[in-house]
């Protein structure tokens, strides 16, 4: 491929895939070489496996992060978000945290916007949900936690703590299974600094719509894990669905109904709205049609 001219690789997108690829050509381009560009709203990379150990407290928030300028110093970082690409004429168009949108030139361009969470039409899950894909969510589930905790202990209303004191997660995957694993363990390891409350006296909950657990892994490992939940006294809902959280009543497919505070939203993903204002192929769930060696079919 020549472009007659150091070429403009524009890199969408500062998570794990975006900056370890900057990371890269900026070690092998040669000096004028290339140009990069790389966009993320975030000044930093989150390396999202490790979101629930910073939710549980066993890691530090700043070793989930990585600032995006300090490890690409020889890249151009934009703090914005690319609102729409016109491939066929290699334009991008950026929208800065704070200043006018402009319109970017590139020659090369590597798409990796990363997914958002995917929600339901489930009434009162958008008042009362949290997700879980960022470190300022994770450590607002620890805290909210703990905050429950101290609610509950600090009040004699058996229906207030049973009510404080229940958490339900919703959605069974990695994140899922990982963020009510690490969270009941810190809570159950708070409880020797609340007399006035047990591990026995917390009820943790996971809803999983599908038949299993962990449909990442060997269906054996899956139930591996369910059974290692149980036996901590995670009650594993599988084949079960949300049918209302409405001020925190949680209503279940099953015919059970229960209160609780606290609920997190785990249940996937889906692709970048930002791929729907481009020029791409896209398949029929709006993601970017790709070739076994990643480039972008047919382009």
């Amino acid at each position: 491929m020549s472009f007659g001219h150091p070429p403009h690789i524009l890199v969408v997108g500062g998570g794990y895939v975006g900056m370890y690829t900057a990371l890269r050509l900026q070690r092998r381009l040669r000096q004028g070489e290339a140009t990069v560009t790389v966009v993320e709203p975030n000044s930093y990379m989150t390396y999202q496996p490790f979101l629930p150990e910073a939710a549980a407290g066993n890691l530090e928030p700043r070793h989930v992060v990585v600032p995006l300028r300090s490890v690409l110093n020889a890249c151009r970082v934009v703090s914005g978000s690319v609102t729409g690409i016109n491939h066929a004429q290699r334009r991008a168009y950026i929208a800065p945290n704070q200043g006018t949108p402009y319109e970017l030139r590139y020659d090369i361009l590597v798409g990796c916007p990363g997914s958002v969470a995917r929600t339901l039409p489930i009434p009162g899950l958008a008042e009362l949900g949290i997700g879980f894909k960022s470190v300022a969510e994770a450590i607002h589930i620890r805290n909210k936690v703990i905050e429950r905790m101290d609610s509950a202990a600090s009040s004699n209303d058996p229906q207030l703590r049973r009510r404080a004191l229940t958490f339900v997660f919703i959605g069974g995957g990695f994140a899922g299974i990982e963020a009510i694993a690490e969270l009941e363990d810190m809570a159950r390891d708070a409880c020797k600094f609340y007399p006035e409350l047990s591990p026995s006296d917390m009820r943790w909950v996971m809803v999983e719509a599908s038949g299993r657990v962990l449909p990442e892994v060997s269906p054996a490992m899956g139930l591996y894990t369910l059974k290692q939940l149980e036996h901590r006294g995670i009650e594993m809902k599988v084949n079960t669905r949300v049918k209302s959280l409405v001020d925190g009543h949680v209503v279940l497919d099953s015919g059970e109904e229960f209160d609780a505070e606290t609920i997190i939203w785990t249940a996937g993903v889906k692709a970048h709205p930002l791929l729907t204002n481009t020029d791409l192929p896209l398949d029929e769930r709006g993601r970017i049609k790709a070739t076994a060696f990643l480039q972008v079919d047919g382009v």
